[in-house]
Formats: C-alpha cells, structure tokens, sequence
C-alpha cells in the first residue's frame, strides 16, 4: 500500500474531493485523508458556506426580527440535518469508488512524497506519487487578553451552535463580522460590531458601503468605528469588551463575542518543513502559478494556498491541478479574470472587478454609473418582494466601454453577479448588457436602466 498510490489527497475540501474522484476515474489509484469525521466535504458545507446561508434564510424569515431562542433552535436543526446529510452524500461519493482509499486521520509529512497517518490507535505510511494539500483555513484569533475561544467567546464556527444571544459583540467589520451582526440581527439579537477602522466595509466604496450599514441600521446594528479592542474578560453572567476609542478606554457588555478577523491557513502540524514545503510571509504555502509547491510533486489547493478563500475558487484550483497532472499542463491561475465574491447580507452585496476607488487610485480612464434600487424604474423584483434597498453601481473604461467592474447590492445580487462576471470574462461592452433582453420581472433589468445612463 505504501507504493501503490498515484495520488494523495490531505483534505476533504471542495478542490482535493474532486480531484481525488477525477483522478480515480482516470484509473489512478487515490487515497484521502481527512482529520474530523465531521468535516467530509470541506469548510463550505459543514460550517462555512451551507450552513450559515441556511440559518441567514432563516432569520430573513423570522417575522418582526423578534428573539425567540426557540425559533433559532429550529432553525439550528434544519442546518444540522442539511449538513449531515451533504457531509454524508460526499463521503459516499468517493468510499463508493473502489480506486479510492478514505481514511479518517491525522496526516504529518515524514518525507517529500510520504506522510505518517494516525487514525485512533492506529499508525501507518503512505507514500504517492503525488500528494495534495487542501486543509483550509481557520478562523484568526488575535494575541489579545482574553481573546481564547470559549464559553461566551466565539468564532464563526462555535457562534453558530450556541445558545441565541440577546446581546452580541461582534469584533471585527469585514465581511464574515458584516454578515453574521446582519444574521443575528434578523434573529433578534442587539449587536454592536466593533472594527478598529476608519469604517466598516473599508475595501467597498464608500457609497456602497454606506447601502450595507444602512441594512443594517434598519435592525438596529450599532457600528463603532475606530475602536480598538484591548481585552475580553467573560464570567458565568456575562462577556465585557474593553476597547479604545477616541483616545478613551471603553468597554461594553455581551452575553456573546464574535471574533471576526479573518481566516488562517491551516498548515500547522502538517510537518511541511520535513518535506521542503516553503511558506509565504502570510503563512500561506507557497505555490507557482500551476498550484505546484517547492517540493516537486506536491501541490496546495483552497484556503491554503493563501489564494481567494472561496470553494468556487478551490474548485477551479482543482481544474488547474487536474490539468497539470492529467492533461496539457495550461491551465493556470493567471487564467482567473473576473472572480465574483457575495457577502450575504440582507440584502446581500455582491461585487466582481476592481472599485471605483481602484480604478481611481491605478490611474484608469473610467466612467461610473451609479443607481440606487429604490429610483431604479425598470427592477421592480425588489419592490415586489417587498425589499427595494440597495445600490447598483458600474465601473467602465470611459476608452473601450469594458466593463472593469461591478457592485451590486439588493435582492437577487449573487445571481446577478455572476452574468457581470461572464460579460467580463467574454470582453462585452456595458453596452452589450444594457441593450440584452432580460426577463420581466426581474432584478437582471437593472442593467438596462443603469448602464443606459451613460451616453449613446
């Protein structure tokens, strides 16, 4: 067994459980290693992507955002059953092939293409020919006072398991904070999200941030900027966060913390330095452009390769690897153009290209059309579902009329954005989308009003 294999895959995420049954397919022999029995399938599906987005339908329907522990209960054992029962559907599809080894362990690298396996009581060698890294990222925690994760401090995986807060500290005004303070507030909680930062959102706009904080005033998120946390002291009762701002010390109680600060590569325990496997100063593993590390042979897909942390990326990074070790070997990353990201709001924002900002600060010749949903004449899909907020906003080469990029933010967005995405991939003019015939109603057709902005 130790010589048999043709691909070792560490990692049940959505890039190396795809290559692995790609690869048995073409009659590799294949073996996966995943550490937790409850993470078959990766991040997205067991606590990342599924099953926040299933409890953020729910708190959208939660009439009146009234707090109702009860209520997110339910709604908690709905996303439980839909977890288990996908983590088990992925398992299968790669156990029910007999050219595929699964097996639940830990995995350290003891030479450049040979790991040590101990799973339970049991220890083995596997060596392949070649070996994938796809462990994913973990949620950063910052070197602060109190800042452990437990009891009434969270992460975003811990939160979603816990009981409801009535008060909610949120450290952090990125995107995984913004998402989960607009959730909970649909499910009835007070939250206050605390980032350090001059705003929230700092990456957006300013005019398109300021559609995302409105959403959340509307349920009465309070957002303290420039607040610096110190430390997190917890007792049985309560969770106290003391922080500067404005030069003062300050501090406010919660029966819950969230520690919202980012993802971290999960490369600890892996043993990558005994294979020669470098990592960035971010603590990514370092990869070229073909997904290849330093030691020949092994590759890193997903979150771990310091890349966009987005299963639909590790999917294509997948597409990328299986071309390289099965194919032409032309697939790379700099084939990438136009890689949409949604931030599930309600409503949600989602955003392909570069900002207006961007734009701006890399000396681009652009023209901006910019349109709030409410005045948008020609989208009534957000009116009839009775939700019309958000902001529709282009960026384009004021020379050739490409469109460099978009920010969508109302009902309906992560669909929409993805048709933005594929003009752009196929080098359509904003012209091109504002004369296409869309279906009626629909939030598509604001393309047809707010780029018919720009002069004929």
């Amino acid at each position: 067994m130790e010589h048999e294999l043709d691909l070792l895959v560490i990692g049940w995420g959505k890039g190396g459980k795809t290559l692995a049954r790609t690869a048995a397919r073409a009659g590799q022999r294949v073996a996966i290693v995943e550490a937790s029995a409850q993470m078959y399938g990766g991040t997205c599906i067991n606590i990342g992507c599924v099953p926040t987005k299933t409890l953020i339908h729910d708190a959208e329907n939660n009439t009146g955002n009234n707090f109702d522990p009860q209520y997110f209960q339910t709604a908690v054992a709905r996303r439980d059953k839909l977890t288990a029962a996908m983590r088990a559907k992925n398992f299968s599809m790669l156990d029910d092939l007999e050219a595929v080894m699964t097996i639940t362990g830990r995995a350290t690298f003891i030479g450049p293409r040979r790991i040590k396996v101990e799973a339970g009581n049991e220890s083995f060698e596997l060596e392949a020919n070649r070996i994938i890294i796809n462990t994913g990222a973990l949620p950063a925690i910052p070197d602060l006072d109190g800042a452990r994760i437990g009891g009434r401090i969270h992460d975003s995986t811990s939160l979603q398991h816990a009981p409801l807060p009535q008060r909610l500290v949120v450290v952090g005004g990125g995107y995984v904070g913004t998402e989960f303070a607009s959730m909970f507030a649909h499910f009835g909680s007070k939250v206050t999200v605390l980032d350090r930062g001059a705003r929230a959102l700092k990456r957006e706009d300013e005019d398109v941030a300021a559609e995302v904080l409105s959403a959340l005033s509307d349920v009465d998120v309070e957002v303290r900027t420039g607040a610096s946390v110190q430390r997190i002291e917890e007792d049985e009762a309560t969770a106290r966060v003391h922080y500067e701002q404005d030069g003062e010390a300050r501090s406010i109680e919660a029966d819950a913390v969230l520690i919202a600060l980012g993802r971290k590569p999960a490369t600890a325990g892996l043993g990558l330095e005994t294979a020669g496997i470098e990592l960035t100063d971010s603590g990514a593993i370092k990869v070229d452009e073909h997904l290849a590390t330093s030691t020949p042979g092994v590759y890193a897909l997903g979150d771990v390769n310091g890349g966009p942390q987005f299963t639909y990326v590790s999917l294509d990074d997948n597409r990328i690897v299986a071309d390289a070790i099965l194919g032409t070997a032309k697939r790379s990353t700099a084939d990438r153009v136009a890689v949409p990201y949604t931030i599930f709001t309600t409503p949600p924002l989602a955003r392909v290209g570069v900002s207006e900002d961007e734009a701006r600060a890399q000396g681009l010749s652009i023209k901006v059309a910019v349109k709030k949903v409410a005045e948008i004449a020609a989208m009534p899909r957000p009116k009839i579902v009775g939700d019309p907020r958000g902001i529709v906003k282009f960026v384009v080469d004021a020379d050739t009329d490409q469109i460099l990029g978009a920010a969508l933010m109302h009902v309906d967005s992560q669909e929409v954005i993805n048709l933005v995405a594929l003009a752009m991939r196929q080098e359509l003019t904003s012209a091109s989308l504002r004369d296409s015939i869309f279906t009626h109603p629909s939030s598509t057709e604001a393309l047809n009003e707010v780029l018919g902005s720009f002069a004929r």
